[in-house]
């Protein structure tokens, strides 16, 4: 009798062939659906709803992707960038105010350390240090950096990614971008690797960025972000705002270093922060690359800034203002006002004007208006487009060169005042009465220019200058305001003889 099929001695091979069998039929059937799915592609393509091409009309909706960057595109932009962005240590002698520590310096504990503040002794002093980035933008020495790194500073190292260390000196610093210029001292040729400068109007908002710097010391460091919005102004840092933000991390010790992009470019100077903490809360801002090239040139060619005024209050034109307005959908500045003497008011504007355009640029924002007016030349008729009680018109304006209130004078950076060397002036008529008040300048003095601070180890206060002091007269000829102290200190010999007063006495101080 046959063994049954589930017998001891048959099961286990009838189970065998049953897999075998399954397994031929799954693989029979996997060769035909590729060869069917093959022959579809080969087919000609049949006019079916799912496979109709997309209308011209919405053809142009669908836009390609750009091919996203690789990793290795961020590896060789970071990796480019290592040997030109720069460690920069600054230090300055500072004076110890003796009477900073208020009711604190009556402990005779502290005196004994600090002296007595009503001691008519010349201010302890002390050396303060600060750390900061910088960027290589010319292989000859010249280095882009923050003002606040250098400002003030009488002793400059700089190191570079390989340990390597320079002595710089100041080119010149502009405070109101916060932009200075340095130069390395003794560098052999082939020495230093630049950066590239980038355009910056070409970046896009969620564009991958790289910052480069040494946040806390730690040299070379590298984060990376996006653009998060362009022309940021009103932020309240600097007079000229015209930043990048992104949410790349920048923390103390990036100021001055580089903002990049993929292509390895410098496309930003990194400057501030905005945090609650101190540290990096994905809100960065650096002063793009355009800002920095202009800011640059001006500072290697002349040591200063001067900047161009046209003599107007303004403010946004916000939508509910054009409303109002009865111009809807316009973009533009509204003139709230006009400065006596100014160039606006002889061409012309009058408060109420709608700003359109400057020089063929649009306006959209008082940042903007005061930033192309700020570097414009003076001297020369520039056309400005305005609105006016709804009717559109255009004026020609002539600049003139902005008279500053104040000037910060250290290391050089106003070429036009060495004798002022390690200076913050100001002008008698321009000053307060917070300011006349804080300074102790006496009610009857209505013209010079104030010592508002000096470095202890400059010149002239070697010399005798101090603090509160108002200079009325150089070699004998009076000086009424900045103006006049430029005037004369341009045309002035080796030595200056310089009259100040100083509370009720007068004296005479020889500058050289």
């Amino acid at each position: 009798m046959p063994p049954s099929d589930f017998s001891p001695q048959v099961a286990p091979i009838r189970l065998i062939m049953r897999s075998l069998g399954a397994v031929v039929v799954i693989a029979a059937m996997t060769c035909i659906s590729s060869l069917t799915l093959a022959s579809r592609q080969d087919a000609p393509a049949v006019n079916s709803p799912e496979r109709q091409p997309a209308s011209p009309a919405l053809s142009g909706l669908v836009a390609p992707s750009p091919p996203l960057r690789s990793t290795d595109a961020i590896a060789d932009a970071a990796q480019s960038a290592l040997p030109a962005v720069v460690n920069i240590s600054a230090s300055r002698l500072q004076s110890l105010d003796k009477g900073a520590l208020g009711p604190l310096s009556r402990d005779p504990l502290l005196r004994r350390f600090f002296g007595d503040p009503r001691d008519s002794s010349p201010p302890t002093t002390h050396r303060s240090q600060s750390l900061g980035s910088g960027v290589v933008v010319d292989a000859v020495g010249i280095v882009l950096t923050n003002n606040h790194v250098v400002a003030g500073a009488d002793d400059i190292k700089v190191t570079l990614s390989d340990g390597s260390e320079f002595a710089a000196e100041i080119v010149g610093t502009d405070a109101p971008t916060d932009l200075a210029v340095i130069r390395l001292l003794d560098v052999e040729p082939g020495a230093l690797t630049p950066l590239p400068l980038g355009d910056d109007e070409q970046l896009r908002l969620g564009e991958i960025v790289l910052a480069v710097g040494n946040p806390f010391g730690l040299s070379g460091s590298v984060t990376m972000g996006i653009v998060s919005a362009k022309g940021r102004g009103n932020v309240g840092i600097v007079d000229y705002e015209d930043f990048i933000q992104t949410d790349a991390a920048i923390n103390p010790g990036n100021s001055g270093g580089a903002l990049l992009n993929l292509d390895g470019e410098l496309i930003g100077i990194n400057t501030a922060i905005a945090s609650r903490s101190g540290g990096n809360q994905g809100v960065g801002f650096a002063i793009p690359s355009s800002l920095a090239r202009e800011i640059m040139g001006r500072l290697l060619e002349d040591g200063v800034v001067q900047r161009s005024w046209l003599g107007v209050s303004i403010q946004p034109f916000t939508p509910a203002m054009a409303r109002a307005f009865d111009a809807e959908g316009v973009t533009g500045v509204l003139v709230s006002g006009v400065q006596t003497d100014s160039p606006a008011k002889e061409a012309g504007i009058v408060a109420g004007d709608v700003i359109l355009s400057f020089a063929g640029e649009r306006v959209k924002s008082p940042s903007e208006l005061r930033n192309v007016v700020a570097l414009s030349s003076s001297g020369k008729l520039r056309k400005l487009k305005l609105l006016r009680d709804g009717a559109r018109k255009s004026l020609h304006v002539k600049l003139d060169v902005k008279i500053e209130k104040s000037i910060v004078n250290n290391s050089n950076n106003d070429k036009s005042l060495p004798a002022m060397d390690g200076l913050e002036l100001e002008g008698i008529p321009e000053m307060d009465e917070r300011t006349r008040r804080y300074m102790r300048v006496a009610p009857d003095v209505v013209e010079g220019v104030l010592v508002r601070s000096i470095s202890p180890s400059s010149p002239s206060a070697a010399a005798g200058l101090q603090q509160g002091d108002v200079i009325v007269e150089v070699n004998r000829q009076k000086v009424s305001d900045l103006k006049d102290l430029r005037e004369l200190l341009s045309d002035a010999d080796e030595f200056l003889v310089v009259r100040v007063i100083r509370g009720d006495a007068s004296l005479f101080l020889l500058l050289s």
